[in-house]
């Protein structure tokens, strides 16, 4: 009977340090794996509504240009500036990317969303964003992807 107490008392008694170990090390292994796949998750999240709010810029510079007959400056004459779109605020993209508009002639436009901070460290693919007047949609800044892989 000693035996048998024995015997129960040590089953009921708890987990083994090998058995600890054992625990640690696949959750270490798992969050190794999960981890980065997650960060990538979230910088293309970040990409996909730099890209939303960038098609929305282009779509305020067309009705823009149906309103003033070109894309540079209004029928007053004040040249044109960004506006404070809700997409583009601090609590949304403008954390992770400054947009801004460059080369602007009476018939052209270039719109830019270039990541700033962590996203520009973690989204070396793609870098900077481009939209023009005709719709192109590209990189810049030394990006390593292609076009199809960003947009």
């Amino acid at each position: 009977m000693d035996t048998l107490a024995r015997v129960n008392r040590r089953a009921s008694g708890g987990m083994t340090l090998v058995e600890i170990v054992i625990v640690i090390t696949i959750v270490g292994i798992l969050a190794a794996i999960a981890y980065p796949s997650y960060m990538d998750s979230i910088t293309r999240s970040n990409r996909a509504a730099a890209r939303a709010c960038l098609t929305n810029y282009a779509t305020h510079m067309e009705r823009f240009y149906t309103t003033n007959l070109r894309y540079d400056q209004d029928l007053a004459g004040t040249a044109i500036a960004l506006p404070a779109l809700d997409c583009a605020s601090a609590n949304d993209t403008g954390q992770h990317y400054d947009y801004s508009l460059s080369a602007v002639a009476a018939n052209t436009f270039s719109l830019q969303a270039a990541p700033k901070g962590v996203q520009a460290t973690r989204d070396t693919t793609c870098k900077t964003l481009t939209l023009t007047h005709t719709g192109v949609r590209g990189i810049a800044g030394g990006a390593t992807g292609t076009v199809d892989d960003c947009w």
